[in-house]
């Protein structure tokens, strides 16, 4: 991602949220607070992508590591 403050988003790691109806996943970022929703839907974009996903709703979570 772009950097923000001249300051990075470093995303630690990525783990999906159990027993939820709708597939949710939670991202451990340095900075979430910088996280904007371009970026958001890029990662989201990412997922379905890569785990063919297509038109299944994703829940996406930005958390402090």
């Amino acid at each position: 991602p772009p950097s923000i403050k001249g300051k990075y988003i470093k995303i630690k790691y990525i783990t999906q949220l159990p027993n939820t109806q709708v597939p949710s996943f939670v991202y451990f970022a340095n900075l979430p607070q910088y996280v904007k929703e371009p970026y958001r839907r890029f990662l989201e974009n990412k997922m379905r992508e890569k785990w063919k996903l297509t038109g299944t709703p994703i829940n996406i979570y930005i958390r402090q590591k």
